[in-house]
């Protein structure tokens, strides 16, 4: 039995992406029979959008057999944007809870004082807790603040409390300061993991430098609205000057549109109008105006295991997946 965020998943306004669904709003276990499915379950290989929808909805649900492809080595992937409410942290922990569920091993780096990505992951923090803080001022090492995620398998997150709201101003005296996180994950064997995610926080400052310094590239959420798109300049220029002078090696790999709202033009013409300018660096999948994305980290969740047939898992799923293959085509 479908659960009933299948429901939301088949509504009229799922936006479509490339290789994805086209659904109507029939009521789904009803629908899935009429496409010729026995009623007990999916048994029998079918090709209809909606036998497809349901093939895709049970696989976010981490029941589909499906093991997507792990990188010759581990990716770091910086999720950047000066600009806040851009989807930022929900990205970087759906992405990442994504990718853990289908064979890869991932950890989490909260980088944003504000602690979201700890939040939505279920980390625990309090005064005492040791936090990314204690690696970045205190060299503490990273195998020792990672904790593994309740729930996902393969999933670790190092978390972030308030005292890294000070770590820029302390940052400042320490020698090497831009690249303290890459030295640290420079003394951690990154071969144990397929994925390093870091959630940066809404700002330039030394945080998102040295997120920038310690990987090799960048993934860029653009809410799909005007105010997105006039920050976007400053932090390309930022991304330059981080490769000229810190990491060579910096790229921009990924951008993902999210907070699309089909209903409006706007919505479309800044999808267009990013498209048009950087091409195959956006990904095909669409990540929606969601409600369940928005109460997941309410539960210490993220929206993969709180509703996993919702819209918004659907999305980042595919978006993931692109990401995944991606990297194998690349290789």
């Amino acid at each position: 039995m479908l659960n009933n965020g299948y429901d939301s998943y088949v509504s009229r306004e799922t936006p479509h992406w490339e290789g994805g669904p086209s659904l109507s709003a029939e009521a789904p276990e009803a629908a899935v029979v009429a496409a010729g499915a026995p009623p007990g379950g999916f048994d029998v290989e079918m090709d209809t959008p909606i036998a497809r929808a349901a093939r895709t909805a049970m696989s976010v649900r981490g029941r589909g057999d499906d093991l997507w492809p792990r990188p010759d080595r581990c990716r770091v992937i910086s999720v950047a944007n000066q600009k806040g409410g851009v989807g930022k942290t929900t990205t970087t922990v759906n992405l990442a809870a994504s990718l853990a569920m289908h064979g890869n091993r991932v950890l989490v780096v909260d980088l944003d004082p504000q602690g979201n990505a700890s939040t939505a992951l279920g980390m625990e923090r309090t005064q005492e807790s040791r936090s990314i803080y204690h690696c970045l001022v205190e060299d503490e090492e990273i195998r020792e603040l990672a904790r593994p995620v309740e729930d996902v398998p393969n999933l670790w997150c190092v978390p972030a409390t308030i005292d890294l709201a000070g770590a820029e101003i302390e940052l400042v005296s320490l020698v090497a300061r831009e690249a303290r996180l890459k030295r640290a994950f420079a003394a951690y064997d990154s071969s144990e993991l397929d994925y390093i995610l870091i959630d940066c926080p809404p700002s330039l400052g030394l945080l998102t430098v040295n997120a920038m310094v310690a990987c090799e590239e960048v993934l860029i959420p653009i809410q799909c609205e005007y105010y997105a798109l006039e920050g976007l300049g400053q932090l390309l220029r930022n991304v330059e000057l981080v490769k000229s002078h810190l990491n060579p090696a910096l790229t921009i790999s990924t951008i993902l549109l999210t907070m699309y709202d089909g209903r409006t033009r706007l919505a479309s013409q800044v999808a267009d109008e990013v498209r048009g300018h950087f091409g195959e660096l956006v990904l095909q999948s669409l990540v929606p105006r969601s409600v369940r994305v928005s109460e997941a980290p309410s539960y210490g969740q993220s929206v993969m295991t709180y509703d996993p047939g919702s819209t918004g898992a659907v999305a980042y799923m595919e978006a993931a997946r692109e990401i995944a293959f991606r990297a194998k085509t690349a290789a």
